[in-house]
């Protein structure tokens, strides 16, 4: 995870430095010498999420042990193996998107109770996906 970390401390220190820039640039360049604030805002925003992505992943990186891709002394064999369970027949991130995008629509056109129905399909089918494995003729024999 040290390799993540630093990847997005690098990204926000660019976008945090970017900002100034821009910021320095739009002032400068405009006659009554104003800051063009939509991308300025954008790019503080950008580089908040990059920073809070990257204290995730230095927290993390804390309290596992180091991986291979973080060891300079590691063979190309020790990454290989297992990555991780993926459901293989799970309609739930179908369902998910449709709900994030009839939220999304219902935002494009101002539709609170569009927004309302939207999000609350999310967290249904967020609920659905999160306890697939839990529930249903998926439940394992040892629950």
């Amino acid at each position: 995870m040290k390799s993540e970390f630093k990847l997005f401390a690098v990204i926000a220190g660019f976008l945090f430095g970017m900002c100034a820039v821009y910021g320095w640039w739009t002032w400068q360049d405009s006659d009554p010498h104003r800051v063009e604030w939509i991308g300025t805002v954008a790019l503080v925003l950008s580089g908040l999420l990059c920073t809070m992505c990257g204290g995730y992943f230095w927290f993390i990186s804390r309290r596992i042990d180091l991986r291979p891709e973080d060891r300079a002394d590691a063979e190309i064999d020790e990454g290989a193996g297992e990555v991780g369970f993926f459901s293989p027949g799970s309609y739930w991130p179908f369902g998910l998107a449709l709900a994030a995008s009839l939220a999304g629509l219902g935002m494009v056109y101002w539709a609170p109770w569009l927004i309302a129905v939207g999000m609350i399909a999310v967290i249904l089918t967020t609920g659905g996906l999160l306890f697939e494995y839990y529930t249903g003729s998926r439940r394992s024999a040892e629950h």
